[in-house]
């Protein structure tokens, strides 16, 4: 009997090591996991970004017609500033915020993100703009997302109130503004 207990022991303790290993090999294939999944998320981002640039800038350049947009500068008379077919490479689809400028200068996605932080009066999170914008809320399409907030607090749209908290201050007035004229026109 005691040959019996003993082969179940054995039995056991290489039952366990066996256990322990495929633990180990878990632990391994987890931190490739994530590794691999973080990978992904930014080759997601990295592409929605450039289709989003090469969309914005339009995806048949070289027959693109030229288009005038009205910027308006404080102090001065309203001007035009004319935007030629060009290379999506290099353009600046985000110019630099400037007293007197209007958020219509921005392309659309931008104007949305802008309106959501003027329409919310207080700080928002990206995934909290990605709700109230009406878009994906998945983490890679936030992370993108994000990428587009932090451009606008880079070029003066935006402000950052603590981390990734992200608010409008400031520019109620352009937002507003911009929103009138889309209204006025979809009434004409």
């Amino acid at each position: 009997m005691s040959s019996l207990i003993e082969e179940l022991h054995r039995r056991e303790a290489a039952v366990r090591e066996e256990a322990a290993g495929l633990r180990r090999e878990i632990d391994v294939l987890n931190e490739r996991l994530a590794q691999a999944e973080e990978l992904l998320v930014r080759l997601e981002i990295t592409r929605e970004t450039v289709a989003e640039i090469l969309g914005e800038a339009g995806a048949d350049h070289m027959e693109a017609p030229s288009v005038t947009v009205p910027v308006r500068v404080e102090d001065a008379e309203p001007v035009s500033v004319e935007s030629a077919p060009a290379s999506p490479i290099g353009v600046l689809t985000v110019p630099p915020w400037r007293p007197g400028i209007a958020v219509a200068v921005l392309p659309r996605a931008y104007q949305d993100l802008v309106e959501v932080l003027v329409d919310a009066g207080h700080p928002l999170r990206a995934d909290q703009v990605a709700a109230a914008a009406g878009l994906s809320t998945d983490k890679s399409k936030v992370e993108g997302l994000r990428t587009k907030l932090k451009r606008l607090v880079d070029r003066g749209w935006l402000t950052e109130e603590g981390p990734s908290r992200f608010t409008a201050a400031g520019r109620k007035d352009a937002a507003e503004s911009s929103r009138r004229q889309r209204e006025q026109g979809s009434s004409l």
